[in-house]
């Protein structure tokens, strides 16, 4: 199973099969079938259960019409794992020529027992990284050059060697976590339970605040406020001059969750707050006071991963708007005041932020297909297989126990005309964005679960070996 989808097993998430009838059935000698004398149902129309599930449909209204795509805009700062605090970017100058400019090494790459999964941001002429095992970089943008490194990870954690049981004590989920910027600091969070403040310029450390629970998504800064969601589901807003808890805020505790963590979307005096239970949660930047909650939940008889919640995308909001997608196969667009549905919530389920430009907005599912959505209505106007032409069947013997890989997709990001988007496969791929054809693509050299950044006229991808490349 690609790491993407591999579930984090917290807790004891358990099926008690013998209570399903479709086991129950499976069995020999009648085990585990209920005696009692069953009802027969009447002859007459069968209805497939299956049809109640929901599937995309083009509108027929929308056949054949086009759309508005406003025009690029520099970005001067990519300042948050979204880009900004409200994770709304819709069209940027960035790898117009769609060259590799540079690559390096930024430290250590994902294995079995950690992962890259920060977002690059960028600010001040520098882009900030960090590896798989907490080191966080400053390198120049333009060249690559490295300007400081900083460990964030506790002492005692360092001297740990074991994982999840194995070879010693477990660090309780020490990998992940991320980077943002603001008011001239790198704030670091760390599945080692601390967030970090430091000086953008030079590297050195302001101040370490441990919390109880490991953080496996990247802060979010807005004003004199950082936020992290943990894994327990409870968000916590910390002073950034101090490092001191102002307010936090527990979430509904589910227990199964995807190893891709989401970052809170901030605007003026609201949060928007991801929780791997479904929940999508506004409150109070100022005081954690709760505004209004929507779950994002859809029960599939077909598959047992659709029962995972998780928001692992970054919820968007824009134009006073709130948009978001789970694991399990809703995305809804909501009233950023109310959390009213602006329209029905459609049946897509992923990983990925959606993107909202112009008059349409963008979501590619975690099967990997590409939809377009009319921003108003909620219509779908296209919708592409990103995956046709590469799935493959790998790891079986002489044909037998083959399994079938379909390449993950991170993104998309729109830049310089261009839809962007990475995959698991080590692409980086560019689309029309009014036809979802593929119109170049690099290799990176590695897979890649992180969508790209952009920031002064490049594209930054960083691939799952630890390696920075530069788009110009």
């Amino acid at each position: 199973m690609n790491r993407v989808l591999k579930v984090a097993l917290m807790s004891g998430l358990a099926v008690t099969l013998a209570s399903c009838s479709t086991v129950q059935g499976m069995l020999p000698f009648g085990l585990g079938k209920n005696n009692a004398p069953q009802a027969t149902a009447t002859e007459g129309q069968r209805i497939s259960v299956l049809e109640f599930e929901q599937a995309l449909v083009p509108s027929a209204a929308l056949s054949g019409r086009d759309f508005f795509i406003p025009g690029p805009q520099a970005a001067i700062a990519w300042t948050q794992p979204g880009g900004n605090a409200d994770n709304a970017v819709e069209h940027v100058i960035a790898g117009a020529e769609f060259t590799v400019a540079w690559r390096r090494g930024i430290g250590v790459g994902s294995s079995r027992t950690r992962q890259v999964m920060a977002p690059v941001v960028a600010d001040n002429g520098r882009v900030f990284v960090l590896d798989g095992e907490s080191t966080v970089s400053a390198l120049d943008a333009g060249t690559g050059a490295q300007a400081w490194r900083v460990n964030v990870k506790p002492a005692e954690s360092a001297r740990r060697t074991g994982f999840l049981g194995m070879g010693g004590r477990s660090d309780g989920g020490g990998f992940g976590g991320g980077v943002a910027v603001g008011g001239g600091k790198v704030f670091v969070a760390s599945g080692y339970r601390t967030i970090t403040a430091i000086d953008q310029a030079s590297g050195a450390v302001i101040w370490t605040t441990p919390v109880d629970v490991p953080i496996h998504g990247a802060p979010t800064v807005s004003g004199s406020r950082v936020f992290v969601v943990d894994v327990e589901n409870q968000i916590q807003a910390f002073d950034t001059a101090t490092g001191r808890q102002d307010w936090s805020y527990r979430g509904i505790p589910e227990p199964a969750r995807l190893l891709r963590a989401s970052s809170p979307a901030v605007i003026g005096d609201t949060v928007i707050a991801p929780f791997s239970s479904g929940e999508v949660i506004a409150l109070r930047a100022s005081t954690g006071q709760s505004l209004w909650q929507q779950v994002l939940s859809r029960t599939s008889r077909t598959s047992a991963l659709s029962e995972i919640r998780d928001i692992a995308g970054r919820p968007v909001i824009s134009r006073g708007v709130v948009y978001a997608v789970s694991h399990s196969g809703v995305m809804s667009a909501m009233d950023i005041r109310s959390g009213q549905p602006k329209w029905a919530p459609l049946p897509i389920g992923g990983v990925n932020a959606p993107l909202p430009v112009g008059e349409v907005v963008y979501v590619v599912s975690k099967e990997g297909e590409l939809t377009v959505i009319n921003r108003d209505s909620g219509q779908i106007y296209w919708t592409r297989d990103l995956n046709e032409g590469r799935v493959r069947q790998e790891g079986g013997m002489f044909g037998f126990f083959d399994r079938t890989v379909r390449p993950i997709w991170s993104g998309p990001l729109m830049a310089s005309s261009r839809l962007v988007l990475t995959n698991s496969d080590g692409e980086l791929v560019a689309l029309d964005p009014k036809t979802g054809a593929q119109t170049a693509s690099i290799r990176m050299g590695g897979p890649v679960y992180i969508a790209p950044a952009a920031y002064n006229g490049a594209l930054y991808v960083l691939t799952d070996k630890g390696d920075l490349v530069s788009i110009r």
